[in-house]
């Protein structure tokens, strides 16, 4: 299952991001996103995990929790939308 995970403290990083799942089951990853130009964490990320009951358990228990002063919000993870830009339209030509 992949979780979103946001409003995460600028400080947070890959690994202690891991480490606030991994005491609810097997974390295969988790990944802070950051700002392409100046590296710096955008304030959320995701993480995947291997068995749905320990993700929605994790989910469960850490959705509101308080780490590093902020309240985090945690989530089933939503497909990305496809934007609504069509590269083929009249201003391409």
């Amino acid at each position: 299952m992949n979780i979103y995970v946001s409003n995460l403290s600028f400080q947070v990083g890959d690994e202690d991001l891991k480490g606030f799942f991994a005491a609810h089951g097997e974390v295969t990853s988790a990944k802070v996103i950051t700002d392409r130009e100046t590296n710096r964490s955008r304030g959320f990320g995701f993480v995947e995990m291997s068995n749905d009951t320990e993700a929605e358990t994790a989910i469960k228990n850490l959705n509101g929790s308080v780490v590093d002063g902020r309240s985090i919000s945690v989530n089933v993870a939503r497909p990305k939308e496809k934007s609504g830009f069509k590269k083929n339209n009249n201003f391409w030509k």
